[in-house]
């Protein structure tokens, strides 16, 4: 077996892990595309055509571990070479429905990017946790992890005689975050793995202990029990903080929970995949926004899901001269260094719009990411042979090293 981290050892995102048997046979783990800096576009040396014709060279398969930009970026160009591309069943839709409204942007060429997308997506193989995939002489199994995306997995990749452990981006904090250690313990522990890949992003935080989304849902509560009026600018594709705040305003006996048109048809596809058998993915009556709605909104109080659109700013400039000021509150749950000057991360246009309308402002977040304390468990448990940290970090016993942005390559004997 071969192991080659094209990307994703020293930076957080655009993570490209490949591996190929002693057959030639090759699979990517993740094809995802540069973060950008701050507000600023992401330069990615694979928009380049060859570059990425050089990557996608030989191979058979690209398997996504959760849909977010920075995993799953270049569909369409590996849709092109007649790649099987693989995504876990409700993910798949999600993303779908992501490009579909995209698609409706009059700006041709972006038009034309996400209309390809869709068709890419379109024709994506699913895949379903604890079912074996296999790739020629590479097998891989999927287990599903909470993360801030719907529907995300790790990975067991064996061939050869040897087994690769790929968590993805995983947490411990989510509402289903307490399935991993029983799912290591179950599924995972007994195949003796040999190289753990795990994800290493808040390593270089000093952040205290997570915040739990039942915690957060508590907060947001009392939040609401202050504030009639709430608007609430997170991620529209974050199931587990969609949650958090649908139940905290259903809690509320009569308050609204307002979103559009696309944010609604996402509720109702996590309602009609997980609803059934998860309550707190449950989104049962939420309410498309529509300027008859606000003598209702106004009398029985509201949460209202919002982003930085036009479209949203000009509701925004018709409700809030009918709320108190006192009644009001802003609640910002996303990365908070999109918003803090300095940051590598700031954007100078999500500052402004979050603080441009003169409501009490109010962070409330936490992260889609493993503490460090989790990442040490699913080592200790997991017990491999090789340890790789994503983002910048390797273990101190280990073999794994990388320099600048040449990518790491091992030989599993």
């Amino acid at each position: 077996m071969k192991l080659t981290i094209h990307r994703g050892i020293n930076q957080i995102g655009g993570c490209i892990t490949e591996i190929q048997s002693s057959s030639g046979m090759k699979i990517l783990i993740d094809l995802g595309h540069n973060l950008p800096d701050g507000g600023g576009l992401a330069e990615d040396e694979y928009d380049v055509p060859e570059n990425l014709d050089r990557l996608l060279d030989g191979v058979s398969a690209v398997f996504y571990t959760h849909y977010h930009g920075d995993h799953i970026a270049f569909e369409a160009a590996v849709a092109k070479k007649g790649i099987n591309q693989y995504l876990g069943d409700i993910a798949k839709k999600i993303k779908m429905q992501f490009y579909a409204h995209m698609k409706n942007t009059r700006n041709e060429e972006n038009r034309e990017k996400y209309e390809a997308a869709f068709e890419a997506v379109r024709t994506f193989s699913k895949y379903r946790s604890g079912r074996t995939v296999s790739v020629g002489d590479i097998n891989v199994t999927p287990y599903y992890v909470s993360h801030s995306a719907a529907d995300a997995y790790m990975f067991v990749i064996e061939c050869d005689g040897k087994s690769v452990l790929h968590t993805g981006d995983f947490r411990e904090h989510g509402y289903l975050g307490h399935c991993l250690s029983g799912t290591l313990k179950k599924y995972v522990v007994k195949r003796n793995i040999d190289i753990l890949i795990t994800e290493g992003t808040t390593l270089s935080r000093d952040d205290e202990r997570m915040m739990s989304e039942k915690d957060l849902q508590q907060k947001a509560y009392e939040l609401m029990s202050r504030y009639k009026y709430a608007f609430v600018l997170c991620s529209s594709t974050d199931l587990d903080r969609l949650a958090s705040f649908y139940q905290a305003t259903f809690r509320h006996q009569g308050r609204l929970f307002v979103a559009d048109g696309y944010q609604c048809k996402l509720l109702k596809t996590f309602t009609d995949k997980l609803g059934y058998k998860i309550p707190e993915y449950d989104f049962k009556n939420p309410h498309e926004y529509d300027k008859a709605l606000q003598p209702l909104m106004l009398e029985s109080g509201f949460t209202m899901l919002v982003r930085r659109s036009a479209k949203f700013k000009a509701w925004l400039e018709a409700l809030m001269p009918l709320l108190p000021e006192n009644g009001t509150v802003f609640i910002y749950s996303q990365f908070k260094g999109y918003i803090t000057e300095g940051s590598p991360a700031y954007s100078h246009e999500a500052d402004e719009f979050v603080h441009s309308y003169g409501w009490k402002f109010e962070y409330l977040h936490t992260s889609g990411h493993a503490s460090k304390d989790t990442i040490a468990k699913v080592c200790r448990l997991v017990n491999p042979h090789s340890i790789l940290l994503r983002s910048g970090f390797t273990s101190t016993d280990c073999h794994i090293s990388s320099s600048g942005m040449r990518p790491y390559c091992a030989e599993i004997f």
